[in-house]
């Protein structure tokens, strides 16, 4: 190989090297960009497990199915014990990281984001109460009096990010504030569901537990107050709240939303100060960089590197640190499994018409079909015609419509109310699901041939105009 040919193996390698990392810096995305991104395809995988579930649920290894779900698994100290089977661990375990990452989303958009401005928050704030309402009173009126009627809060949740995996499918042909106001008014939808759970499906209060659960929220706020900033030690007294939540009867997972509201939403660095940091830095980066020298052997360029990834978690608050490092465990992990352990649902496919004409079932579906729709597009409807709110930059109420139908989509945040609806009856728990699934499968096909009709063009025109 010649001189000429060495220099050009050598520039490719560099830049076979260089162009990943490199395309990364070049490419950069808002924190909102960066959350759709994870979301979309969270619930893209979502949708494929999910489907994995039901068909091991309805093939010969349904049996060894059931069995994981009921795996026990449990620890001890001295004569303390807690044992749970696994389905109950990713549930009550496994998804208080869900909820945490919730709080953040909403600590976040109640202080900086779409919620934090009253005019643009009062559309998705005024559809999603209409979208919570109207459901659960569909879901009373077609359900039976007794021990159904628990299941009235199910079809009032939406799942973002199975709505959002969705919209994806459609790239260009719906404005980007229409995916605004659907994440929005689904953060909304899901401190609803926060509440709701706490006040309605909490089992009998064990007053001693709730009490050191109250103390140790306490102790999480007065850290915050004091400036404690690592991680670690809320995760420590969330741990011990999750534990008295356990044991107090209201719901463990609450306890991620308690600790989130308390993470640190304040940076340590003002920008000016870090901005002069870093260039102060750079330029002895660059002073002690020595070309071919590997920087395992140079302390001080090890030492600069050290210093600027400090600097750069001072000027980042630990809210927005956290949720960023937090959102694609829960996303690609948690969920999930919880899709793995919950959507398993055994149809009867001889006996199908009157499983899906159950009273449970048609409550569940047509709450979150027909109910999500009227009480979102409806109530949006309303408020914009008495001047409460106004429609977003390039949204008609075609748009809003689609995303009413998309709201409809109620998969994760729907089961989790259905397992605490219906605790210890598994009959009810498996209609309920039925209902969710089908609901979901016909609000997320609607939703997207609704928005596909619309196109891209009026879209573009009113965009323009703007």
């Amino acid at each position: 190989m010649g001189g000429k040919g060495v220099e050009k193996f050598v520039h490719d390698q560099e830049r076979l090297i260089r162009a990943p990392w490199e395309s990364g810096f070049n490419r950069i995305l808002t924190p909102f960009e960066q959350f759709v991104k994870q979301e979309t395809t969270s619930g893209l995988i979502l949708m494929a497990t999910a489907l994995l579930a039901l068909i091991l649920a309805n093939s010969a290894l349904a049996i060894h199915y059931q069995h994981l779900l009921h795996v026990p698994v449990g620890f001890s100290f001295g004569g303390w014990k807690l044992e749970k089977s696994l389905h109950h661990w990713i549930n009550d375990g496994l998804m208080t990281l869900f909820f945490f990452v919730v709080g953040l989303e909403l600590k976040r958009e109640l202080l900086v984001g779409e919620l934090a401005n009253p005019r643009q928050a009062a559309l998705p704030i005024f559809a999603a109460i209409g979208g919570m309402a109207i459901p659960a009173l569909v879901f009373t009126a077609i359900s039976p009096a007794g021990d159904a009627l628990r299941g009235w809060g199910i079809p009032m949740a939406t799942d973002i990010a199975f709505a959002l995996g969705v919209i994806a499918l459609l790239a260009s042909r719906v404005p980007k504030s229409l995916i605004t106001f659907l994440v929005a008014l689904a953060i909304v939808d899901d401190l609803g569901a926060v509440i709701v759970i706490a006040l309605f499906y909490t089992e009998q209060l064990i007053w001693q537990f709730l009490v050191a659960g109250a103390v140790l929220t306490g102790i999480l706020i007065l850290m915050n107050m004091v400036g404690l900033r690592r991680p670690f030690i809320y995760f420590a007294i969330g741990i011990l709240l999750w534990l008295a939540l356990l044991k107090s009867g209201v719901h463990a997972t609450l306890a991620g939303v308690i600790t989130a509201f308390t993470i640190p939403a304040l940076p340590r660095y003002e920008p000016s100060a870090f901005s002069r940091r870093m260039r102060e830095m750079l330029d002895r980066f660059d002073n002690s960089h020595r070309p071919g020298e590997s920087i395992l052997r140079n302390q001080q360029l090890s030492a600069v590197v050290q210093t600027l990834e400090n600097g750069i978690h001072g000027v980042e608050t630990p809210l927005q640190r956290l949720e960023h490092s937090m959102h694609l465990p829960v996303a690609f992990l948690v969920l999930p499994l919880f899709a793995l352990f919950n959507a398993g649902v055994a149809i009867d496919f001889t006996n199908l018409g009157a499983a899906l004409s159950h009273p449970v079932t048609m409550g569940v579906s047509m709450g979150l079909l027909l109910g999500k729709f009227i009480g979102i597009a409806g109530i949006a409807w309303l408020v914009v015609r008495l001047g409460w709110a106004t429609l977003p930059r390039g949204v008609h109420m075609g748009h809003i419509g689609g995303a009413a139908l998309l709201a409809g989509i109620g998969f994760t945040m729907s089961i989790f109310i259905a397992e605490l609806a219906y605790t210890n009856q598994p009959e009810m728990i498996l209609q309920a699901k039925l209902g969710i699934l089908s609901a979901s499968l016909i609000a997320g096909t609607l939703g997207y041939l609704w928005l596909y009709r619309l196109g891209s063009k009026p879209v573009q025109i009113a965009e323009d105009a703007g």
